[in-house]
């Protein structure tokens, strides 16, 4: 019982914290400010981390963890690749929407851990990145007539699409989330006006420019 009470005031502090962050930003927030929103001593603080970073990297360890380990789950047997897809896109959706603060943090303070911190992130964010590249080889793959698009290109996009609802999205409006992930799905799969085509001129030296970014800042496909 007192592991559990440890763990559940862990996370009452995580989720603070990540909310904290993403209304100051990192740097701009300190362990005080963390100390007054939880109503937790900054000795207490310390006895579940030792550090602000730690902190940082607690929240997006967590995060990664958690959304990986569902979607792992609800993978399970399923070959169909589109369905995949789908449910790695309604995955990443619902839990991201009901942690909006830690997908703002996620988004923009991936490149303020340091050292070893920085590196077991960055690893979990690749694994999830490559899974997600995956995936979509094997939709394109499914699709023999189909013109192939550049496989960072497609990541790329499909992050950007899911990342960006922190912006705009509310989750206690009247578009639920399984209803975004089955538009964004369908928009992703199927175009916004899929009758009309693009030329494909310039699109190798876009995907050279693609390959200079990062869906979270630090990652490779």
């Amino acid at each position: 019982m007192q592991a559990s009470r440890h763990d559940q005031k862990l996370e009452f502090i995580l989720r603070t914290a990540a909310r904290i962050f993403a209304e100051k930003s990192y740097h701009s927030t300190s362990m005080r400010d963390i100390s007054r929103a939880t109503n937790v001593s900054l000795a207490g603080l310390y006895h579940y981390c030792r550090s602000k970073e730690e902190l940082l990297f607690l929240i997006q360890d967590n995060c990664f963890g958690r959304v990986l380990e569902r979607l792992e789950q609800q993978l399970g047997e399923v070959k169909d690749p589109v369905a995949k897809l789908r449910l790695f896109i309604e995955n990443h959706l619902s839990f991201f929407a009901a942690n909006m603060a830690e997908m703002k943090v996620l988004s923009h303070e991936s490149e303020s851990l340091r050292g070893d911190l920085h590196v077991h992130v960055s690893t979990r964010k690749d694994s999830y990145t490559k899974l997600a590249r995956k995936i979509l080889q094997e939709v394109q793959d499914s699709r023999e007539h189909q013109q192939p698009v550049d496989l960072t290109v497609a990541t790329y996009a499909l992050f950007g699409m899911m990342n960006w609802i922190y912006n705009w999205y509310d989750p206690q409006g009247k578009l639920k989330v399984h209803d975004l992930a089955q538009h964004l799905t369908q928009l992703f799969l199927g175009g916004f006006a899929p009758g009309l085509l693009v030329e494909p001129a310039g699109s190798t030296m876009l995907a050279q420019q693609v390959e200079n970014l990062s869906i979270w800042r630090g990652t490779t496909t």
